[in-house]
């Protein structure tokens, strides 16, 4: 498949995410052949849709950052129409997860909760940093930083890196995650994964992971400077995925780590 037939389009198309895909579809040399939108403001050139089903005939792959309300019913169309999709809306409850997997078993679909390559490489150094550190010895924090409009708390993304942490120690995060502390909240226990998150001015993203002993800590963080790095490399994914079986894949899949 080459540049030219690659034909992408975008669902939340005039969002902060989508317009930055606008310009890293159309600086990688694809086609952009429209987006959907509930928005009116249009953006120039683009084909907008209200629903993905007008555009799915069209298209050999989707890149979706929309809202979790919109999951099930992308879920159903890419299936249907056994196009490729790239997901990167968090949030989802059991049952938007268990329509991504129906969806996988007929489409490519990669989901990833942060589409930096960085933060790639630092999930799976945390989990391979949770499976060497003893979870009796070594507490585990992440610690996030967003801008002042993000709505939700902990990030995805924190919660892949801690979800990376619990899986190299063999465990579910849910098993272990510690809510977010407040007044006499009793000692911290031992092997839990606790989270922070900070909101302030217009940070992109930052992510730390803190593993903390008694004698000695060591902390592994990500920043991001600027909000191309999430659309580059969803745009990456989308050019793999378009090429692959049907089936639920990771950005280490697209990275070539497994």
């Amino acid at each position: 498949m080459t540049k030219d037939t690659l034909r992408v389009a975008i669902a939340g198309v005039t969002g902060r995410m989508g317009k930055n895909l606008v310009l890293s579809v159309r600086e990688s040399g694809y086609a952009l052949v429209g987006g959907t939108s509930r928005a009116e403001s249009p953006i120039a050139d683009v084909r907008i849709a209200s629903d993905l089903s007008e555009l799915i005939a069209d298209v050999d792959v989707v890149i979706d950052f929309t809202h979790v309300s919109t999951v099930a019913r992308h879920a159903e169309i890419v299936s249907e129409a056994r196009v490729a999709w790239v997901l990167g809306t968090t949030g989802l409850s059991a049952i938007d997860q268990a329509a991504v997997v129906v969806a996988s078993e007929r489409a490519p679909v990669v989901q990833a909760a942060n589409f930096s390559p960085g933060v790639t490489l630092v999930e799976r150094l945390a989990r391979q940093m949770g499976a060497a550190l003893p979870a009796e010895t070594y507490d585990a924090e992440i610690v996030e930083m967003h801008h002042r409009q993000k709505v939700d708390a902990p990030s995805g993304t924190a919660l892949s890196i801690g979800a990376a942490v619990a899986a190299g120690r063999g465990v579910t995060l849910d098993a272990v995650r510690e809510p977010a502390r407040e007044g006499h909240c009793g000692a911290r226990s031992t092997g839990g994964i606790g989270f922070a998150a900070l909101r302030g001015g217009q940070i992109v993203g930052e992510h730390t992971a803190l593993f903390t002993s008694a004698r000695e800590q060591i902390g592994l963080t990500h920043r991001a400077f600027d909000r191309r790095v999430f659309s580059d490399g969803a745009v990456m994914a989308a050019a793999w995925a378009a090429k692959q079986a049907a089936g639920l894949y990771s950005m280490e899949h697209v990275l070539g780590l497994i």
